[in-house]
């Protein structure tokens, strides 16, 4: 009887909704739980950022692209980047990294933890502001974003202070004003509009845009 109750009350704390401890610590635990990057990271949409960033890469010839915030590395599957290197805070997101690219010498992947300021002529951000919640993450991983870039930074995310009830995970901000405050040496030098746009299915719409940053030139 007592093993019995046991198997009750673990399936219990599996069914049970985890509560929010930050945002860390919940992409840390949906990556361990055998979750995934969701849904912006698979199908059309997947296909719609690799379309723009592969012609983003080609055309100003970019040889070397960092990303902080890599996940399960499906996105990057169908990236042809020449050199790339992730970074995230899930141990075990980078672990499913490093065997699904084990035999390509191009892509490396590393925790977060281990970031020492290494740089590329790109910078990517991909579906990861607005699940930074706490304004000191928040504002540690914009700068941190943009000093690791040499040439580019791309952010695909939402730009709006607007609480659309997303949950407890997501908080959208509006971090183009940000950049422009806080970050006056770089420039948003495009805009790209999401082709499919959120209609308040997030399964068929998306409310992430994409904006190029550049360096200001004198």
């Amino acid at each position: 009887m007592a093993t019995f109750k046991g198997l009750v009350s673990s399936l219990v704390r599996k069914l049970r909704p985890r509560p929010f401890e930050g945002s860390e610590a919940y992409w840390r635990a949906r990556y361990e739980e055998g979750g995934n990057s969701g849904v912006g990271s698979y199908g059309k949409f997947a296909e719609f950022k690799a379309e723009v960033l592969n012609g983003f890469v080609a055309e100003r010839g970019i040889a070397t692209v960092i990303e902080f915030g890599s996940g399960d590395g499906n996105q990057l599957s169908l990236a042809t980047y020449p050199r790339y290197a992730g970074y995230d805070v899930s141990d075990a997101a980078i672990a499913a990294c490093r065997a699904r690219f084990a035999s390509d010498p191009t892509r490396t992947f590393a925790p977060m933890s281990a970031y020492a300021g290494e740089t590329a002529e790109l910078a990517l951000s991909l579906d990861v502001i607005y699940h930074l919640v706490e304004d000191a993450v928040f504002e540690r991983y914009m700068r941190t974003l943009f000093a690791a870039a040499t040439k580019h930074v791309a952010i695909y995310a939402s730009d709006t202070d607007e609480d659309r009830g997303d949950g407890a995970h997501v908080r959208h901000r509006k971090f183009t004003a940000w950049i422009a405050r806080e970050l006056p040496g770089w420039k948003l030098v495009r805009h790209l509009p999401n082709r499919y746009p959120y209609k308040g299915d997030y399964k068929t719409g998306c409310f992430s845009d994409f904006y190029f940053f550049e360096p200001v030139t004198a």
